[in-house]
């Protein structure tokens, strides 16, 4: 008697090695990802005075040492601001990210499995979902439900479910007809348990690196929002409505406040965007070997 014995792509195997090969862009900004994350994580700690605590005798004042950044007109330290804020303007993108990742995925996995006209139906009403920017989702659900943070992530998060959808279902699609898949069917394996635990962890790397790209753009979203007015309100620290409350500052030749936010969204921005589409083309090449 025969035993067949079945190999799949592994998914640390596929993540493994690469990284270590591409150029120092990516591994600058891998450190940059690494190091707002951290700042974020432990902002309160780090950060040297309470950014929502103003000292209005101390307004608009340049860098100095009590002030390594200088304060802004309501008298708030633009550093601790700075740190503290990461962790508002990280987390809203993250909440955006996993929220559309965790349904596209879901929604995706189904269409690319089932076919016919599920998938018809299902692709339709993405190619709607797309019609519909995610800003301006975001903005008439604060128009509904109010400022703040949860509204705008909730819409946002909609938004951008149907790219992590529309990849995975054409994965699953391509990846369904391989002979493994075949192979477990035979077996007597059910679909599901094929689809979610046999051909799903081959979709993961890819999917990781749009959901990296998708963390970049819903970060700059997220902070237009807030320079808006509409996202985070104060005294809470954030870095769009830090720029948004930082015009005055810089109508005085106090600009910090302002420059100091923008360059981090900038930073973050750009650092996600290499990362994903670096890590994406990285698996595209191991996938063509």
């Amino acid at each position: 008697m025969s035993t067949t014995v079945l190999v799949r792509r592994p998914l640390l195997g596929r993540l493994r090695g690469g990284f270590l090969a591409q150029g120092w862009l990516f591994r600058v900004c891998l450190v940059l990802l690494v190091g707002f994350v951290v700042v974020a994580v432990f902002a309160p700690w780090l950060a040297p005075q309470d950014p929502t605590m103003g000292d209005f005798a101390n307004t608009m004042a340049g860098p100095g040492a009590d002030h390594l950044l200088g304060t802004d007109q309501g008298g708030h330290d633009t550093f601790s601001a700075l740190l503290v804020g990461a962790r508002t303007s990280l987390l809203g993108p993250l909440g955006v990210v996993v929220f559309s990742t965790v349904v596209g995925i879901a929604v995706g996995l189904f269409s690319g499995w089932r076919g016919g006209w599920v998938d018809a139906v299902i692709g339709r009403v993405l190619d709607i979902l797309f019609a519909f920017p995610s800003l301006l989702l975001a903005i008439l659900a604060v128009a509904l439900f109010g400022k703040g943070l949860g509204a705008p992530v909730l819409a946002m998060a909609v938004a951008y479910m149907p790219y992590t959808a529309r990849l995975v279902r054409g994965l699953t699609a391509q990846e369904k007809n391989r002979p493994y898949v075949s192979a477990y069917l035979v077996q007597g394996h059910a679909p599901v348990y094929v689809a979610v635990r046999r051909l799903l962890p081959n979709l993961g790397p890819t999917v990781l690196a749009q959901s990296t790209v998708n963390f970049g753009y819903a970060l700059l979203d997220l902070a237009a929002l807030s320079f808006l007015g509409l996202g985070v309100q104060p005294p809470t620290p954030d870095w769009g409505a830090m720029i948004n409350q930082a015009e005055a500052a810089v109508l005085q030749g106090q600009p910090l406040s302002a420059v100091v936010p923008a360059v981090a969204v900038v930073l973050v921005v750009v650092a996600f965007n290499v990362v994903g589409e670096q890590f994406g083309d990285q698996l595209a090449r191991r996938d063509a070997k």
